[in-house]
């Protein structure tokens, strides 16, 4: 450093952010010329929890991985379950899985544009797509029971069907906010001084998308066509043409396009779906013990692409569980799209990954009389091989 550089130490408690996160910019001026980002604060041992309980139990744990994406994760799971057991699901419950999940794309799009505007000043538009949020969630907690954690899914179809009641109040709701999101839309591609603010910040361009293993929105603004629902189609998604938004802005401005499409392509899916679910039953039986074997399930959660790994021993306790959440992919280029813009964009440019810490943080924390240690990945895999090795598995030979 030099006598013109200084440290500004953001989080890990601030204002901006409800989650903790940790971010040491470091200022030549305005300028940001190298960041350090910091998560791992808020570790919940969510997987650990999962191989001391049976499967449907987990199913409760997978659904609160993430507050705004629990169908998503909770379908990842199923799927992976369901693929394990050799279970096939009901088209209906393909159907419902699709329409519950564009709902909750519709409700997180709407909610980051929120957060988006309120970081650079834009408070009516905040006003305005929390409004029409709320009717989502309206609709979720009419059909599911809750506003966040919807509870629609279990192993072998969905717990609930749709009524006619719910099916208008669907219909309704998709109709006022279709004229709605066709304002914002207009709002974003006219609005001058929204444009002027976003554009440029936060570059992230396709060559680095990918360097990064950006997923989503943000990979999807810069021009790469990566979309779950299309590349590695699952569920009632085979039967349905989905078209995948992109832009190539590649930055904030093309991230906010990206979203905004994407929740008209969303309510034409969910009308798609209306017109053409089938009848039929709901659920499959699943069996309680799930043979032995291992699989990995991939799903177009509202941020982008969610894995799910999945190892089973033959028992009713699942051996393993790793969830990879979207945000955990777009991390590793925030470095660089912090880099080279200024400190009154930090914010956003953060905000523009839809970050979500508690499905990200990866830490393990060990406390003893003596002392305090955080254990590193290197250390964890070390402790992680000699416990396997004492249950007469040897991991040590597994190449990272």
């Amino acid at each position: 450093m030099n006598d013109n550089q200084i440290v500004l130490p953001i989080g890990p408690q601030h204002p901006s952010l409800d989650e903790p996160g940790s971010f040491h910019i470091t200022l030549e001026g305005e300028k940001v010329i190298n960041a350090v980002i910091g998560v791992g604060y808020n570790h919940r041992g969510l997987e650990k929890a999962c191989e001391s309980k049976n499967y449907i139990q987990n199913l409760y744990i997978i659904e609160r991985v993430c507050g705004i994406c629990s169908h998503a994760h909770s379908t990842a799971y199923c799927m992976a379950v369901e693929e394990l057991a050799g279970v096939t699901v009901p088209p209906r419950a393909e159907y419902i899985r699709v329409i519950v999940a564009e709902l909750e794309r519709l409700h997180s799009h709407l909610l980051w544009l929120g957060v988006a505007c309120h970081e650079i000043g834009f408070d009516t538009m905040f006003m305005y797509s929390w409004r029409d949020r709320e009717k989502v969630l309206d609709v979720l907690a009419a059909f599911g029971g809750n506003r966040v954690n919807y509870g629609v899914n279990t192993l072998g179809g969905v717990r609930r069907d749709l009524d006619e009641t719910i099916l208008e109040l669907i219909v309704k709701t998709l109709d006022t906010l279709e004229e709605e999101i066709k304002l914002f839309i207009d709002i974003a591609m006219t609005e001058t001084t929204l444009i002027n603010r976003l554009k440029g910040v936060g570059k992230l361009s396709r060559e680095d998308a990918i360097h990064y293993g950006a997923v989503g929105p943000v990979a999807r603004a810069a021009g790469i066509a990566h979309d779950m629902r299309v590349y590695e189609p699952y569920g009632a998604y085979r039967e349905i043409p989905v078209n995948v938004i992109t832009d190539t802005h590649a930055d904030v401005y093309g991230r906010t396009l990206v979203r905004m499409l994407e929740t008209q392509e969303s309510i034409r899916i969910i009308r798609h779906c209306l017109k053409s679910i089938p009848d039929g039953d709901i659920t499959m039986k699943v069996p309680r013990r799930i043979p032995a074997g291992e699989v990995i399930v991939r799903v177009e959660a509202p941020r982008g692409e969610d894995v799910h790994y999945l190892r089973s021993n033959g028992t009713d306790i699942l051996d393993r569980i790793r969830v990879r959440a979207p945000t955990e992919a777009n991390w590793h280029g925030m470095k660089h799209m912090l880099e080279g813009g200024y400190l009154a964009d930090v914010p956003i440019t953060i905000a523009a990954i839809d970050p979500c810490y508690s499905c990200t943080d990866r830490a393990i924390v060990v406390r003893s009389q003596e002392n305090t240690n955080v254990m590193d990945w290197k250390q964890l895999r070390h402790m992680s091989v000699d416990y396997y090795k004492k249950q007469g598995i040897d991991f040590a030979a597994c190449k990272l």
